[in-house]
């Protein structure tokens, strides 16, 4: 409605304006003469107006909606409008990333943005200053691995393929040890968040240490229960029996939890294998479809295929313990009459998989993201039944991050689990013919 009218103003002007020069022309004698001239005074009058409106949006100048009645007056007042809601929402947009920023640099986790393409410093917050040593103007547009002087941060950026979690001490402090974890939010930038986690290696290690300290405690008075319970004759004392086998299937219990304690506190105090070997995968697996027979006592179908022509670089006690708790498991937990399958294969991208198939009850979904916690167990009363002790899983987990490896289970209710862990290309080593030809 406000447009018609704007134009209906306009062209009752126009008609004005012409009618005006054609008077002017009837006078003068010559009407194209005082049209013409009409015509070139309004051209000039509108570029006038343009100029101006175009030097006021240019100049960026604060635009005064005026009040007066014409087209170029509304085209004036809506830019004016229109500069202020750009000022507003603009106004709006610096408070929030005002906010934002205030915020980030309040967190106490480090928080840098970099450039995806050579990582150079975007922005960083008051703690990347404490942990990390970075400092205001120095470091912003420098190269990461330039403003922070640590070699476990530069293999990190220089790697390939970077670990989506990164423990390494602090640059500042030895004794403070940071976990990065870094975050890619578009094509152009990504995120590094640093956090201390000083406090938790420190309650980490003692509770290792705790542990380990009580299993070795424990393990002096269960030898001398053992002793004990062995000097007793069941024909001397017929009245004893069940009760003296019942200290001895607990104290054995007891015992092999002990153990399992210890090598999984030496396993988290390890960052690394201290001695690789080559591990000979075909006595390995002779030695483990004993074991498993032994254990089954002729309860199942035990098979063992050996389907590739590689060991492994590793070490065999730690191994030969991962792949013993896999088995055994599934010796355990598959009934009677079941079937046990244990590969040992090649895959196409030149890695090799040990895997362990049972034909037991099955997992229920909900409980595979938590079996290799220590002492989580799907069903506890038929765990303690079956003698377990709820940290051979843990222990696996451990021995296999030692190479490199991690479990992957699957499983279906009624049918069965499979239990497998996958081996890089650089775990693997070529027979040799006399192992071929053994």
């Amino acid at each position: 409605m406000r447009h018609a009218r704007y134009r209906l103003r306009e062209l009752l002007r126009l008609a004005g304006i012409y009618a005006a020069a054609l008077l002017v022309g009837v006078l003068a004698g010559d009407i194209w003469v005082a049209i013409a001239l009409a015509s070139t005074g309004l051209v000039g009058w509108h570029y006038v107006r343009l100029s101006r409106v175009l030097e006021d949006v240019a100049s960026r100048r604060r635009l005064v909606a005026t009040r007066r009645a014409g087209a170029w007056d509304a085209l004036e007042r809506m830019f004016a409008r229109r500069q202020s809601e750009l000022r507003t929402r603009r106004r709006r947009l610096v408070d929030l990333l005002r906010t934002y920023q205030r915020a980030a640099a309040a967190l106490p986790d480090a928080i840098v943005i970099l450039d995806r393409a050579d990582d150079r410093i975007v922005w960083f917050n008051r703690a990347a200053g404490r942990m990390l040593g970075l400092r205001i103007p120095q470091d912003v547009d420098a190269r990461l691995n330039e403003a922070v002087a640590s070699p476990h941060l530069a293999n990190w950026l220089a790697a390939p393929e970077r670990e989506d979690l990164l423990e390494l001490p602090s640059p500042l402090d030895p004794d403070q040890t940071l976990s990065l974890h870094p975050i890619v939010y578009n094509d152009e930038q990504w995120l590094l968040v640093a956090r201390d986690v000083s406090r938790l290696m420190h309650l980490q290690k003692v509770r290792r240490d705790f542990v380990a300290n009580v299993s070795h405690e424990l393990r002096t008075p269960l030898t001398v229960v053992h002793g004990y319970l062995d000097m007793i004759e069941p024909e001397d004392h017929p009245e004893l029996a069940g009760i003296v086998d019942e200290m001895r299937r607990q104290s054995h219990r007891m015992t092999h939890l002990v153990e399992d304690l210890l090598t999984l506190s030496r396993l988290e105090a390890q960052d690394a294998l201290a001695e690789e070997e080559t591990v000979a995968m075909r006595p390995l697996l002779d030695t483990l479809r004993r074991e498993a027979l032994a254990l089954s006592q002729g309860r199942h179908r035990i098979l063992v295929s050996d389907l590739c022509n590689c060991d492994l670089r590793g070490s065999t006690k730690e191994l030969h313990s991962a792949f013993s708790n896999l088995i055994s498991n599934a010796v355990r937990y598959t009934p009677t009459g079941g079937e046990i399958e244990v590969r040992y294969e090649a895959e196409t991208d030149g890695g090799v998989r040990f895997a362990v198939r049972d034909s037991g009850h099955g997992i229920p979904s909900q409980h595979l993201a938590r079996l290799t916690e220590r002492f989580y167990r799907v069903s506890t009363s038929r765990s303690r039944d079956s003698g377990g002790t709820g940290l051979g899983l843990s222990i696996v987990k451990h021995v296999l991050a030692l190479h490199q490896s991690h479990l992957e289970v699957s499983s279906r209710m009624g049918i069965g689990s499979v239990f497998s862990c996958r081996f890089e290309a650089e775990r693997i080593v070529p027979r040799s013919e006399e192992a071929v030809n053994a």
